[in-house]
């Protein structure tokens, strides 16, 4: 029970005051004990540079980039308020095909209480033997994803002019994307926002052309693809990780870079530099970023 203490009124006029005054208090006590509850929806989208193409015109050495599949397993969505528990967090972990066309539902949140959540995170790491089946994702897929410990899997074809190179390549890597923020009408909002009977849609996007920049920190950092072509030692049209491990950054020419590592550690060759990448590609709420870090 609220106990409000006003002065005792000695005119008319005080009275209507001192009523007025109550009236209020009460019913900002009933408002703050239920704010009511909403929902949140998790989805993800590959853009166009997965469903369509990265266009020759979008990559600084002039390739085409094309992609059959673009897997993604997304792990521990959750939803909380600074320094607290999480309100909620997905269970398990889902998979799924980013060449299909479209927005594809991830997870559905309902009856969250309705507040501000500045504290929003996901993974993106190997399959699982629960892993679920999310769109465009077969059987073979998870089999391929789980065999093999992947949680990012690729398979795209490059071209310029007549030479044509394709790839298949698998990451491994487990990585926390943490403290989420992103565009809401025009201003960059931390997590999500949760309004009495409303719905908040959160898009998880991955970003394909991120495998190709030339710098993993830098905001300028440009899409290339002619040292990774370069890196197709037997000349077979394909390209593999481990053709990319033997080509050293210290060796590509300054004009084909600058391949910048910042303050990361350990990455000498070209392979570790795009499995670097790899940990780049999520992002939240279309060009909204989290802090990305390995688990």
């Amino acid at each position: 029970m609220a106990v409000l203490a006003c002065a005792a009124p000695s005119e008319e006029q005080e009275m209507k005051k001192f009523l007025t005054c109550a009236l209020v208090v009460v019913a900002a006590a009933c408002s703050s004990s239920d704010d009511g509850e909403g929902n949140v929806n998790f989805t993800t989208w590959g853009e166009e540079f997965i469903e369509q193409e990265i266009p020759s015109s979008d990559v600084a050495d002039g390739w085409t980039i094309k992609y059959d599949r673009f897997l993604v397993t997304f792990h521990d969505i959750e939803v909380a308020e600074d320094g607290a528990a999480p309100a909620v967090t997905m269970a398990g972990s889902k998979l799924f095909n980013h060449k299909v066309p479209g927005e594809k539902s991830i997870v559905k949140f309902a009856n969250v209480p309705a507040k501000a959540y500045t504290h929003v995170s996901y993974r993106i790491a190997p399959a699982a033997a629960d892993t679920e089946l999310g769109a465009g994702v077969t059987d073979a897929d998870k089999q391929l994803m789980v065999s093999n410990g992947y949680a990012v899997y690729v398979e795209a074809t490059a071209t310029k002019g007549a030479t044509t190179k394709s790839y298949k390549w698998g990451f491994k890597l487990d990585t926390l994307y943490d403290r989420c923020k992103g565009d809401i009408s025009g201003k960059e909002t931390d997590g999500a926002i949760v309004t009495n009977g409303g719905t908040d849609t959160v898009q998880l996007t991955i970003h394909g052309d991120h495998l190709y920049y030339d710098d993993l920190q830098a905001k300028e950092a440009k899409v290339r693809f002619d040292n990774i072509a370069n890196a197709d030692a037997d000349n077979d049209g394909v390209i593999t990780l481990e053709e990319l491990a033997a080509v050293k950054l210290a060796a590509i020419p300054k004009a084909n870079g600058p391949y910048g590592t910042g303050s990361a550690a350990g990455i000498n060759d070209l392979r570790a530099f795009v499995e670097a990448l790899s940990r780049t590609v999520g992002h939240y709420r279309g060009e909204g970023e989290c802090f990305a870090s390995a688990k």
